[in-house]
C-alpha cells in the first residue's frame, strides 16, 4: 500500500515539525511539504498534489478558510483543519468550504494519524466536540430554510445516523449489516438529496436533527 501523501500548512514551524514526526512515525504517511501560510499551502497542494492537507485555519496572510476552499478548487486534495474550541465561526467557514475532516489540536498522536488516513481514504473525520460546537452555533442563529430528510429511505436515514457519529465505511456496513460499497451508494444519495458537498456537512445535519447515532 502506498503512504498517504500529505502537506502541513501552520505557521508555527514548531508545530510543523511535532505534526510530521508523529505522521511519518506511523510508516503510513509521508509529508511531502510544508507551509507557513495559506498561501503558501494553495502553492504547494498545486505544485506537489498530496492527498491531503492538515490546515491550521490561523495564518498569516492568506488564513486557512481561504486556503481550505482555493485548495478544494484547484486540487484533488482532501483538507483535514485542525481548530480550538474558541472558534466557532472559523470551524462554520471550514464546514462551508468544504473541508473533510476536524480535529482538536489537542487530538492525540493516535487519533491525528487515523484521521489523515480516513480523510484520503474517502471517510469524514469530524471529533465530537467539534460536532457539538457547530450544531451549537448554528441553533444560536436565525432559523433559515434547509434541508429536511423527508426525501430519505429508512436506510439512507440509518447511514446519515451513523455518519453524525463520526463512523467510517467500513463501520457503519458492519453496524448495518450491508456492504461497504452499498454504503457508498447510500452516502452519495444523502449528499445529493440533502444538498451537501461533504461527509461533515452531513454529520452535522445529522446531529443537529437528532439522528446521529451513538
Amino acid at each position: 500500500m502506498s503512504r498517504v501523501r500529505v502537506v502541513l500548512a501552520d505557521d508555527h514551524s514548531a508545530i510543523r515539525e511535532g505534526l510530521r514526526l508523529v505522521l511519518e512515525a506511523s510508516g503510513e504517511i509521508t509529508v511531502v511539504g510544508e507551509a507557513a501560510n495559506g498561501a503558501e499551502a494553495i502553492l504547494a497542494a498545486q505544485r506537489l498534489k498530496p492527498d491531503v492537507v492538515v490546515m491550521d485555519v490561523r495564518m498569516p496572510e492568506v488564513d486557512g478558510l481561504q486556503a481550505t476552499a482555493e485548495v478544494l478548487r484547484v486540487t484533488d486534495a482532501c483538507v483535514l483543519v485542525l481548530t480550538t474550541f474558541d472558534l466557532d465561526e472559523y470551524v462554520l467557514a471550514a464546514l462551508t468550504a468544504g473541508a473533510s475532516g476536524f480535529l482538536l489540536k489537542s487530538a492525540t498522536g493516535a487519533e491525528l494519524v487515523a484521521g489523515v488516513i480516513r480523510v484520503a481514504a474517502g471517510d469524514a473525520v469530524i471529533d465530537p466536540a467539534v460536532t457539538r460546537v457547530v450544531v451549537d452555533a448554528l441553533r444560536t442563529r436565525p432559523a433559515i430554510s434547509g434541508p429536511t430528510l423527508t426525501d430519505l429511505t429508512t436506510r439512507e436515514t440509518e447511514v446519515l445516523g451513523g455518519l453524525g457519529a463520526g463512523l467510517s465505511n467500513v463501520q457503519i456496513a458492519r453496524r448495518l449489516t450491508i456492504g461497504e460499497a452499498t454504503v457508498k451508494t447510500h452516502v452519495s444519495r444523502i449528499l445529493q438529496k440533502l444538498g451537501v458537498q461533504s461527509r461533515v456537512q452531513a454529520a452535522v445535519i445529522a446531529a443537529r436533527v437528532g439522528v446521529a447515532e451513538p
